[in-house]
């Protein structure tokens, strides 16, 4: 019995050893299948890739730079692409088969870019480097693509791309590429078409040459409040580094205000031929957010104006937007109780832009988002517009547009008919001083209408529009024509 108590303790410690030793070899099983996923995959991964990499340099030396049309995932069109395109205008117009064309500053002349697929070799400093011109559909799942660009998303996306020896590397990424991007604007500064834009659906611009012909030279207008716009402007188009100083956005407001036929849009086109600048017209009944409103001031470019006409019209920025708000709420609770959507209704496609999203669009974070830009409102009843729109700091200057001067007259009279004096001016000017008339129909008077038309004939049509204002406004006409408009 002795004997087997020692045999049955060697037993009991071998099986416990075994246990021990089993346990130990699943947890180092297990521990061994996560390090060796975790670790080992990747370590080995890496190994792989190095060496496949200078595998593939031996075989293909060159090494590539991929220059996209669009930024942020399309939240905003790339200046280097625009740029890298200029510049490769004119080798494209010599070495390539297949070419795109647009139009150019000169009526006759045409801006000449690569096709999809086609190459161009360039050389700067001995250093040879081919540019190719690619494009590919977007995928459908691109949820950032389809937010931004709304249903413009899913159009082809276009590249740049580069290659160059792997020797070359310092001269091309810091030299080269440099140069290419300074030459490309210059080019677009010798073939820019000014351009005029406007939002064709609900985040998306589309845009016609800007030819209009007004200018400040042409603009009936006080000639010292004429002076004083133009030397604002001048002071905001140089005052780059002055913005930056005082940490403001490079960015003005204008509030042009008055009656209609006063000239509001004629000075906008002033201001844009004056500055050389783009104009982007917004439609706000046509914007459907907020969101799509800041989409369409993300693609918007400096040097431009954008332009916001008869604003008092286009959404409820009045005094009256509260009361307005409340009816809106009152009616969707009678739809509430009412019970679910009928058949017959149609569904609210107006525009969801608000105030606070209108605001946010004139000076808020966003407004900051590239620079050189004037924001231009309109209205015709200044009074109307909600305090808080049009404060200083929003827009900045308030021009109020208002009915003919005499000295108004005189250079309209100029303009239009080549005279500086007549016996007809003084009639003119005591008349202009009873009555009100604005320049667009000062104009129309003057405006020769045949060949046997010329200045007698032409003041003495505008001696009589105005007496017969006057007998107008006599009569009380001139009052119910405003309670009507009012209406």
């Amino acid at each position: 019995m002795e004997a087997a108590a020692p045999a049955g303790s060697s037993m009991l410690s071998g099986l416990s050893s075994g246990v021990v030793l089993s346990l130990i070899a699943v947890l180092w099983t297990v521990v061994w299948q996560n390090l060796q996923h975790l670790q080992l995959q990747q370590f080995f991964a890496r190994h792989l890739s190095r060496h496949a990499r200078r595998l593939a340099a031996m075989v293909d030396p060159y090494l590539s730079v991929t220059i996209a049309e669009y930024e942020g995932r399309r939240m905003k069109r790339s200046d280097a692409y625009e740029e890298v395109k200029a510049y490769l205008s004119d080798a494209s117009a010599r070495g390539v088969r297949h070419l795109r064309a647009e139009g150019a500053k000169d009526a006759d002349k045409l801006v000449l870019s690569m096709s999809d697929g086609e190459e161009v070799e360039d050389e700067f400093q001995g250093a040879k480097v081919f540019w190719e011109a690619y494009s590919k559909q977007p995928p459908r799942s691109d949820g950032a693509a389809a937010f931004w660009g709304g249903g413009g998303a899913q159009e082809e996306r276009r590249f740049y791309r580069l290659y160059f020896l792997e020797r070359h590397r310092s001269l091309v990424l810091d030299t080269y590429l440099p140069r290419v991007r300074q030459l490309g604007r210059a080019v677009m500064v010798k073939n820019r078409q000014r351009k005029l834009f406007t939002n064709i659906s609900t985040s998306q611009w589309s845009h016609v040459a800007f030819e209009h012909p007004k200018t400040f030279a042409t603009l009936a207008m006080d000639p010292v409040e004429k002076k004083r716009i133009t030397d604002d402007l001048n002071m905001f188009k140089n005052g780059k580094d002055y913005y930056a100083r005082v940490g403001k956005a490079w960015k003005r407001g204008y509030l042009l205000y008055g009656p209609p036929g006063t000239g509001k849009s004629a000075m906008i086109a002033a201001m844009a031929n004056y500055l050389d600048y783009d104009i982007y017209d917004i439609e706000l009944t046509s914007v459907h957010s907020n969101t799509d409103l800041r989409k369409l001031f993300i693609e918007t470019t400096s040097k431009s104006i954008i332009v916001i006409e008869d604003i008092d019209c286009s959404l409820n920025l009045t005094s009256a937007r509260k009361k307005k708000e409340a009816a809106e709420e009152d009616d969707k609770k009678d739809k509430k109780d009412g019970g679910p959507f009928r058949p017959g209704e149609k569904k609210d496609t107006s525009s969801k832009v608000t105030l606070s999203g209108l605001l946010n669009f004139i000076d808020g974070l966003w407004s900051a988002c590239g620079g050189e830009r004037i924001i231009v409102f309109t209205t015709n009843h200044v009074e109307k517009l909600d305090p808080a729109l049009i404060r200083r700091g929003r827009m900045d200057k308030h021009i109020e547009m208002s009915y003919c001067c005499f000295e108004a007259f005189k250079f309209l009279a100029k303009t239009y008919l080549d005279v500086d004096s007549h016996p007809l001016f003084d009639a003119v000017g005591e008349l202009l001083r009873e009555v009100q008339m604005t320049p667009a129909d000062v104009a129309e008077n003057l405006t020769p209408k045949s060949l046997d038309d010329g200045p007698d004939s032409c003041l003495a049509d505008l001696v009589k529009a105005l007496e017969e204002a006057k007998e107008k406004k006599a009569s009380g006409g001139d009052e119910q024509d405003l309670q009507e408009e009012e209406q």
